[in-house]
């Protein structure tokens, strides 16, 4: 552990290039240096990991972004639990987490995978769990959860010190029993990233179109 923070502090941080774009999109990662791997970006930051350290990840958050420090608080409440990760470090500008391995959701669907209703209980056991450690979980979709051996797990706890209530994992699920899982039990197919982020696209301004409702009848 101490030879990977040497890593980070003294080499990797200071050559990798990440900037935040657009809000609501993923950040940017323009240049990280080799041998170090990129796992995924979100709209705050980015996760790598080091092939000699490949039971970490480092999350980085882009120049500007904040929340790192209620995110290592929310790790800390929730304390060791199956489905979710650990933070071991907490810097200025980077978290050293504890590496989770499997498949996203978002990436099951891409690739064919079949999603188990067992990796759905799953991740609601872990939100239950989130909730009686007084969280509120918070952007719970599909490419922030992913499947380990058929079970679920919650890979990004960044947004569940907020406040307001997500609807986002409840409509995932609907989708899941409504329109996937009677077709994927019966057979399963790659699905086109096109479509997928077509998808995930319309659900935004679906969401935002829902917000806008649910403010006028307040204010009605």
């Amino acid at each position: 552990m101490e030879k990977l923070l040497k890593q980070v502090t003294e080499h990797f941080l200071k050559q990798i290039v990440i900037e935040s774009i657009y809000p609501m999109e993923p950040i940017k990662v323009r240049y990280y240096p080799k041998p170090w791997i990129l796992l995924g970006a979100g709209n705050y930051a980015a996760v790598f990991y080091h092939p000699d350290y490949a039971d970490y990840a480092v999350k980085v958050y882009a120049y500007g972004k904040k929340g790192l420090q209620e995110e290592a608080e929310v790790y800390r409440l929730l304390g060791a639990h199956p489905a979710y990760s650990r933070c071991y470090y907490a810097g200025e500008d980077f978290l050293i987490l504890q590496r989770l391995q499997g498949t996203t959701l978002y990436d099951c669907m891409k690739k064919g995978i079949r999603i188990p209703p067992q990796a759905i209980r799953d991740i609601d056991d872990a939100l239950d769990y989130a909730v009686s450690r007084n969280l509120r979980p918070h952007d719970v979709h599909g490419k922030n959860v992913m499947i380990a051996d058929g079970r679920g797990l919650i890979v990004d706890i960044s947004d569940f010190s907020k406040q307001e209530d997500c609807r986002m994992w409840s409509d995932f699920k609907k989708a899941y029993y409504k329109f996937y899982w009677p077709i994927a039990s019966r057979c399963v197919f790659p699905v086109p990233r096109f479509v997928l982020e077509g998808v995930r696209k319309g659900y935004q301004i679906y969401r935002r179109y829902r917000a806008r409702t649910a403010a006028a009848a307040v204010r009605s």
